[in-house]
């Protein structure tokens, strides 16, 4: 849904968290791309990345409006814990965890 706030418009999309498994509703300038970052509060009130996964857009219940969607999860390097080895295989996969200060790098 489109609204307009001191002359801009922004768009209300859900946002389906998948390091969280939480979904809000957040206002955006602009619909984000499948592959582009953005940054999302963690529970812990910090800040962390967040990949978008998929974007898709649902007819709403109400008249002829289609809602976005967004599939997100967190960026990889974001999780807590130091990263013992860059050059491993798994380094940079995805996990559950949370943002920490300095990174968690």
């Amino acid at each position: 849904m489109s609204l307009k706030t001191r002359g801009c418009t922004v768009i209300e999309i859900e946002v389906q968290n998948e390091t969280h498994q939480t979904q809000a509703r957040i206002r955006f300038a602009a619909v984000p791309r499948i592959g582009e970052g953005l940054r999302l509060r963690e529970p812990d009130g910090m800040w962390a990345s967040y990949d978008v996964l998929d974007v898709w857009y649902q007819k709403a219940e109400f008249g002829d409006v289609w809602m976005p969607y967004l599939h997100v999860r967190m960026t990889p390097g974001e999780g807590t814990g130091p990263v013992t080895d860059p050059y491993a295989e798994d380094y940079g996969a995805y996990d559950a965890g949370y943002a920490s200060i300095g990174g968690g790098h």
